[in-house]
This record gives C-alpha cells, sequence and structure tokens, in this order.
C-alpha cells in the first residue's frame, strides 16, 4: 500500500515537473525581442528603437506613422493581454476568454453596444486618423506574430489571441470611460430616493454642495444648509439603528483619485514652468501606462524634429500625458456630469413603445450574443431608445435609460494624438477642448513660462431639466441640445497666483460650473492641501514639487483626532480599559498617514465608523425605498456629518443612544474591539499593516503555484484618501511626473511595476522600488541598453 502511493506521489510530481517546465519553456517564448533586427511590414523607412535600463524605448521614425507602427509592435510584443482585457472589458466580450465569472460585467457593459458605436467612430474619422490607427494596429499584430509563442496568458486559459483591429483602439478609450465614468450614474438615482424619501429640509441638509474644504482655483467654498429642527424630523421617535450597523463587508470604501499642478516660471527655482502629475487609479501587473519617447521628422518645421516624451496607454497611438519639449500637460478625472437618467412614459396599450417629444416610438430591439468559454452562450436583448439604452427601473418601477457621453459616436476621437505638435498652452488647450477622451482636468505649461487650465473632451449643452436627477425629456426643447463649442469652453489662463492645482474636487463655480456640472466632486481636503502646499513658498524646484506629491500629512484627521481627545476624559477612561490605550496611540499619532503610525488608523476608523452609523440612521428611510441605495453616493457629506457631531442636535441622533458622547464612545469601543488583541493590545495594529499594497497581475488569483510569483511583494506604504499622497491596498499613483517643458532633463518620473508584462523580462518590476519609496528617477529615458532595429519589407 505504501509502495503503491510512493509511486502515485512520484508520478503526480514527475507530471508536475514537466507542466512546471512546459510553462517556463512557453513563457520563454513569449520573450519581447529587445536587440537585432526584424523586418516590420508597412515601414516607410528603418526605425531605431532603443531601451535604457528601466525598459523605456526611443523611437527614433522618418515619419510618424512609422513612429507609431513601431509603437504598436512594442505594444504587441510587451502588453498585448492587458489590451485584450481592455478591449473586451468595453465592448462585454470578457466571457469568451475567461468564462462565466465575467458574465455580470459583460451584460452590463454589453447594454451600450460600445462596439458597435466604435465602428461609427472608426467610420466618421478622417482619412488620416484612420491611417494612424490602421498602422498602429497592423504593428501589433506583427509584434504578436514576433514572438516565438503566444503571450504566456494565454497558454493557461489555453486560447488563441484574437488580432488587432483598429475599432479595438476606440474600445481602449471606451474602456477609460467605464474606469473614469458611471454610466448607471448611481449618484442621480440616489439623489432622486434621497428627495421623496426624506423631508426637504434633510435632504438639503445631507446633500451638501461643498464644504469649508472646497478650495476651487475661482471661487470659495458653498455654503451649507442649516441642520432641520425637531419640527421636521425626529430621529428619537423611530426605532433604534445602531443594533442594526455592521461593518460593511471587505476594507473600507476607498476613493480613487488624481493630482495635477503647475507653477509659472516666475515661481519655479529655476525660471521654467512646471507641471505635476500623477494618476491615482486601480493598481495591477503589469502597470496601465507604458513609457515611450517618439522621435520623427516635424512637417510644420523642417528644422526641427518632434520629440515626445510621457506615457503611452497601450492599445492606444499617442502619448497621454508627458511633453514634446514645448508643452507638458497633466490630467486629473474633471467628475463633472457626463451622464443623465431619462424617465420613461411607457405606451399602456402598446408597451414596446415609449413617449417622445414627437410622439410615440417603437424600441429598437438588438439582440446580443455573448459568448462564455465552457459555457454556452447568452442572448441579451438590448432595448434602445433615441436616448440611450434601457438600463433600469426607478425606484417607483419607471424605466429608465442611461444618456451617457460616450454613447455618441462624436463624443470619441483621436485628437489627443496631435497634441505631439502643441508648441504652446494655446494650442495645447485647443487640442484638449477637440479631444474625444472622458473629459478631464487638463493643466499644461509651455517653454515660455505660462500655465493654464481647461476641460478636455467633450462638453453636452443641456436644457429644461435638472441634471441631477432622473427626469423625463418627452417634451419638446428638454434633454440635451449639442455639444459645447470648444471656442466656449471654460479655460484659466496665467492666474495671478502663478499656480494652479485640481484633485478631482470642484474647480470652479458660477457659469464655469453649470457648464461643467455636478457628477459627484471629491471632498475639497486633498485640493486645499495641495493649494496650501504652493502657497506655503514662493519658488519651488522640481524636487519640491514631487514632495508636494508625497505628502502624507493628516490635515483632513486633525480635528477628528481633536474631537476623540476632547471626548476621552479621564472618567471616561475609567469606565472601559481599552480606551487608555486608545487615547495614548491617539495623542502620540504623528499627524501623517505613515506606517509605523497605530494612532493615525484609530482616528481614521473612528470616523469612519461614525460616518456610518449616523447615515445609516439617518437615511434609513432611502434605503427601504431602495435596496440599492447607497449613503457614499453623497461624497460631500462631511460638512453634515462634522455640523452633527459637534452641534450635536438630539432629534437628529439614533434613538439607541442617550446623547451625542454616547455614540461617539460606541465608535471608539467599536474600532478598539475591532482591532484589539489578546497578546499586545493595540500596539500592532499601525497603519501600515492595513495599508500594505498589493499589486496584483490579473490572473494570479487562478494559479496557486506561481501566482505569488507573477505579482508584486506586497509592501506597507504610507499616504491614504484625503491627502496628497493617496494610497491604497490596492489603487494609488500610476504615475508621478514633474515636468519643465524645454527642461525635460530636470524631470522626474515614478511608476509601479515595470514597463514589460512578460515574467522573465528585466523590465516586468524593476520601476517598483523607486515608486514605492518615493525616490526621484529621470523623465527622460537613459543611456542606451538595448538596440532593436526594425526593417522595411525588402521590395526588389
Amino acid at each position: 500500500m505504501k509502495r503503491g502511493l510512493l509511486r502515485v506521489l512520484i508520478a503526480l510530481g514527475g507530471l508536475l515537473l514537466l507542466v512546471v517546465v512546459a510553462v517556463a519553456l512557453f513563457l520563454r517564448g513569449s520573450a519581447p525581442r529587445l536587440d537585432g533586427e526584424l523586418t516590420l511590414t508597412g515601414l516607410a523607412a528603418p526605425v531605431t528603437v532603443t531601451r535604457d535600463a528601466l525598459g523605456v524605448p526611443v523611437i527614433h521614425a522618418g515619419s510618424r506613422s512609422d513612429a507609431v507602427r513601431a509603437l504598436g509592435f512594442l505594444h504587441g510584443q510587451d502588453r498585448f493581454f492587458e489590451m485584450d482585457l481592455m478591449r473586451r472589458m468595453a465592448a462585454g466580450e470578457l466571457s469568451a476568454l475567461v468564462g462565466a465569472g465575467a458574465l455580470k460585467l459583460d451584460e452590463a457593459h454589453r447594454v451600450y453596444r460600445l462596439r458597435a458605436v466604435a465602428r461609427h467612430v472608426l467610420a466618421a474619422a478622417p482619412p488620416a486618423r484612420r491611417a494612424v490607427l490602421t498602422a498602429y494596429a497592423q504593428g501589433v499584430n506583427a509584434g504578436l506574430q514576433a514572438l516565438h509563442s503566444w503571450p504566456f496568458e494565454y497558454g493557461i486559459l489555453m486560447t488563441r489571441p484574437q488580432a488587432w483591429t483598429p475599432e479595438d483602439s476606440v474600445l481602449v478609450i471606451y474602456a477609460m470611460y467605464f474606469q473614469l465614468q458611471a454610466p448607471a450614474d448611481r449618484r442621480e438615482a440616489d439623489l432622486a430616493t434621497l428627495y421623496a424619501s426624506l423631508p426637504p429640509a434633510l435632504a438639503q441638509f445631507l446633500d451638501a454642495r461643498g464644504t469649508r474644504w472646497d478650495a476651487p482655483l475661482i471661487g470659495t467654498a458653498l455654503e451649507h444648509a442649516a441642520i432641520p429642527g425637531s419640527d421636521v424630523v425626529d430621529l428619537r421617535a423611530r426605532p433604534p439603528m445602531a443594533r442594526n450597523v455592521l461593518p460593511p463587508p471587505g476594507p473600507p470604501r476607498e476613493i480613487i483619485g488624481s493630482n495635477n499642478f503647475a507653477v509659472d516660471a516666475a515661481h519655479s527655482a529655476d525660471g521654467h514652468a512646471a507641471v505635476v502629475n500623477d494618476m491615482h487609479l486601480g493598481l495591477s501587473v503589469p502597470n496601465i501606462w507604458y513609457r515611450a519617447q517618439l522621435v520623427y521628422p516635424d512637417l510644420r518645421h523642417a528644422d526641427r524634429n518632434v520629440t515626445v516624451t510621457g506615457v503611452t496607454l497601450p492599445g492606444l497611438p499617442v502619448i497621454v500625458t508627458g511633453s514634446n519639449g514645448r508643452v507638458a500637460w497633466g490630467f486629473t478625472n474633471s467628475y463633472g456630469d457626463w451622464v443623465d437618467l431619462v424617465r420613461l412614459h411607457p405606451d399602456p396599450q402598446q408597451p414596446d413603445r415609449y413617449h417622445t417629444a414627437d410622439g410615440w416610438r417603437g424600441f429598437t430591439h438588438h439582440t446580443e450574443i455573448i459568448h462564455v468559454k465552457h459555457g454556452k452562450d447568452v442572448r441579451l436583448d438590448v432595448r434602445d431608445t433615441i436616448w440611450g439604452p434601457v438600463t433600469g427601473k426607478d425606484r417607483d418601477g419607471v424605466p429608465r435609460v442611461s444618456h451617457w457621453v460616450a454613447s455618441d459616436p462624436v463624443a470619441t476621437n483621436l485628437e489627443l494624438g496631435t497634441m505631439d505638435a502643441a508648441d504652446n498652452i494655446a494650442e495645447a488647450m485647443a487640442v484638449a477642448n477637440r479631444a474625444g477622451i472622458p473629459a478631464q482636468n487638463f493643466v499644461v505649461a509651455d517653454s515660455g513660462g505660462h500655465i493654464a487650465w481647461t476641460i478636455a473632451g467633450r462638453i453636452p449643452l443641456r436644457h429644461g431639466f435638472d441634471p441631477r436627477r432622473p427626469a423625463y425629456w418627452d417634451t419638446p426643447g428638454t434633454g440635451w441640445n449639442g455639444w459645447l463649442d470648444p471656442a466656449r469652453y471654460p479655460r484659466i489662463v496665467n492666474p495671478k497666483s502663478g499656480r494652479l492645482w485640481t484633485a478631482n474636487a470642484r474647480v470652479v463655480d458660477g457659469a464655469m460650473l453649470a457648464q461643467i456640472g455636478d457628477g459627484g466632486y471629491a471632498l475639497g481636503a486633498r485640493a486645499q492641501q495641495i493649494r496650501d502646499d504652493l502657497m506655503a513658498r514662493e519658488t519651488f524646484s522640481p524636487g519640491d514639487l514631487l514632495a508636494i506629491e508625497l505628502d502624507d500629512r493628516a490635515v483632513f484627521l486633525g480635528r477628528w483626532r481633536s474631537l476623540l481627545l476632547r471626548l476621552l476624559t479621564p472618567e471616561r477612561l475609567a469606565q472601559q480599559p481599552e480606551r487608555a490605550a486608545f487615547r495614548q496611540y491617539v495623542e502620540q499619532w504623528g499627524a501623517r498617514a505613515a506606517t509605523d503610525s497605530v494612532g493615525y488608523r484609530l482616528v481614521r476608523d473612528f470616523r469612519l465608523r461614525v460616518d456610518q452609523v449616523v447615515f445609516t440612521a439617518l437615511t434609513a428611510p432611502c434605503k427601504k425605498a431602495d435596496p440599492d441605495f447607497d449613503y457614499h453616493s453623497l461624497p460631500q457629506r462631511e460638512a453634515p456629518l462634522w455640523a452633527l457631531v459637534t452641534q450635536q442636535p438630539v432629534n437628529l441622533l439614533d434613538a439607541a443612544y442617550r446623547n451625542w458622547d454616547s455614540l461617539l464612545l460606541a465608535a471608539v469601543d467599536h474600532v478598539a474591539g475591532e482591532l484589539w488583541l489578546p497578546d499586545s493590545g493595540l500596539a500592532t495594529r499601525t497603519w501600515g499593516e492595513h495599508n500594505t499594497v498589493r499589486i496584483r497581475q490579473p490572473l494570479s488569483a487562478a494559479l496557486p503555484l506561481v501566482g505569488r510569483w507573477l505579482d508584486m511583494a506586497p509592501v506597507s506604504l504610507p499616504g491614504d484618501s484625503n491627502m496628497p499622497r493617496v494610497q491604497g491596498v490596492a489603487f494609488g499613483a500610476s504615475e508621478r511626473m514633474v515636468v519643465e517643458p524645454g527642461y525635460e532633463q530636470n524631470g522626474i518620473f515614478e511608476m509601479p511595476t515595470g514597463q514589460s508584462g512578460y515574467p522573465f523580462s528585466p523590465f516586468y518590476r524593476n520601476s517598483q522600488p523607486a515608486w514605492a519609496q518615493g525616490e526621484p528617477s529621470p523623465f527622460l529615458p537613459g543611456a542606451s541598453v538595448h538596440t532593436l532595429i526594425l526593417k522595411p519589407e525588402y521590395r526588389p
């Protein structure tokens, strides 16, 4: 018996060894080519590709077409699987690759039929733009075919990769729309539920438009509604809610954000304007961005080349953010209003019709087939209207449509690629205003020392309805009425302060704000901290600007710490032994989101618990009216929350508590109880223990033997939301950039993971250490380590 078991174990071990060897050989077969010569069909002239020690390529080409063809070749070699995931995610086609686990996501995305929209975008594009996309796609496919075996992920999935097409590049833009905007517009639906379920004065109090943390470029903090009295609402008359308030599953919700800011020449230590950008996104292996420098002749100026350096998004033939030597630019998500929910009047006699301003109209039905790997195809009936697809029902059962910027082919294009040729901030803003991308805060500086802000992306014109709530559009003149003329876009040019900053919060007010709308701006604390950092001194070196990106001071939570210290009096400490240790750590918190700080974690968790208890009670009628209601869709709720815990109105206190201090003490005891360990109490419950960053490869969870090898090593990092150094366990700065246009040699660049998606590559993880430690590394590519010559196909 033992011998038989031994033989089985030996056989299994041998089989496992063979599998490991086979996987290793397959992996090595998908190695990108770094040196030598290769033929790339379609080139007009040879292209030289050099790479530095971080794997950053410099592409020297005889034309822009050849440059983007070569860029496509590199993307196809280094990043094809990630590109494939993005196009499939946007089109609702992931299930065909990974199976039924992606079906719900596919169904949610397929409703928008973005592959069909992408075809319209491509058909309407000028011939020159289509030629660029075609050259890029041919380069991608050539890069894929030049590998000795498919990228390793396809071997694991036992699936053949499908060729890249020009329309797939448009889908990559739509993948970013999904990341940066929410087409289902949960916030608009929740606001409607809020006002329908609560007394108007309470709804207005909870629906704050801003807080004292606002730091717009134009305007001031917005006024906040007064606390409603007991004649409006009295929670003491309701059943207590506290026993029903449980911690949400998983870590507390974290907000994705981005920062960009600029200083003009007068406020630069070396007399050159500078742009700073760190786009905070979900982190994965490899990083979303791919660094590159493109060099090719400038057709407008025969005596110079275009030299543009920055990050590309694999799948697109453009530098997304960077510098061309004359202008440097960066983005943050704007959080303007880019979606509206349209309520429908169905025909009670003919349910397949709905009412419009021109009378009854039949739904257009599209049957979408979702292929499922190892499963049956799923047929999805998409009901379309003149405003968009039917995506659900309101709380009262009325069908609603998502009218989303991305669904209109007019809103998407490749104009951003023309930023390569911009000579100054005026030309750069013109490109940004024409660009068909998810609407962004665009901050730019030029080599003349000037700086500016505007919106990049299309802005819809609205008329006849409140855009903050679902509305009927079946009366004449109601709805969207075209697009804002780029000449009328909001702009701020060379402000008197010589400084600009954005951080996903409200940037302007008045007429400019009315144009952009409010899609759920982030709390202004991060923007305010950046503003104050910029105002704290007169001049800045690139290193000084990087220090602002890395600022992890807990300014926002300072008043919550003070509240805790006032709350935890000697008498109250004596009532509960854990409270004394709690207070001691809060006293010694260090005022930073530092990895070794226990006190920071306690203050943060205390605020989150108070937020949860208070808003669960206040919005209970909303949750009853709509089980999907989520109070997190009120991003400015810090204003009413702070008013409540400081003014302590009894009528808005959950009946489970004797007074507001008892609620706050219960929050302290809850946090202490959650974190307390029998052997060490709170001593090891540092912020770093929680904020351990795990950057994972998409398939690693399904590969227990090699998954850890594919992922980045876990690392505890400082930073959090509501401060410039945004850092969570799975999101953070996808890049950090400081650049002075015309003086790029002074610039700084950091990004997580590495350039390549190939695990054996030296460039798979070698960018990670500098990013994690916040150490400056050069913006420009370094000395050449590898050289690859791409040659045109020989034609006798």
